[in-house]
């Protein structure tokens, strides 16, 4: 009888935690078939990201840069190439974002040019008086 308490025992526990384990939340997987054509276009997408990190190191004024705070630009070739995907988008979107580099005389040029056209506007309202 002993026996048979004993194993009632264990069978009980076991069938217990069985029932609780199969009744803890179960999060649902939803698979859906991805297209040749966006695997294509991400993969693409990934290589021209690296491709214009690698343009930009390819300069030469960012190259005397990199060799003037003491890097040497094939080292941080190598660095980039070791990057992830992510991180490669990230420093892309920086590069993106950097001021384009235009000189101050180009903006006097352009402040020049709006000065002449209102001047010219308004001789032509009749609000200046040159002779």
């Amino acid at each position: 009888m002993r026996r048979i308490k004993r194993r009632g025992w264990f069978v009980s526990i076991l069938m217990t935690s069985i029932l609780i384990v199969m009744n803890l939340p179960v999060q649902s997987v939803f698979a859906v078939m991805v297209g040749t054509e966006t695997v294509l276009v991400n993969n693409q997408d990934r290589q021209n990201v690296r491709e214009s990190v690698r343009v930009f190191l390819d300069r030469k004024d960012i190259q005397s840069l990199l060799s003037a705070g003491g890097i040497d630009p094939g080292e941080a070739k190598k660095r980039v190439d070791s990057l992830s995907d992510a991180e490669v988008r990230q420093i892309a979107d920086k590069i993106e974002q950097l001021p384009a580099g235009r000189s101050f005389s180009g903006t006097l040029v352009y402040l020049a040019i709006i000065a002449l056209l209102v001047l010219l506007i308004t001789e032509m309202l009749g609000y200046t008086d040159i002779v």
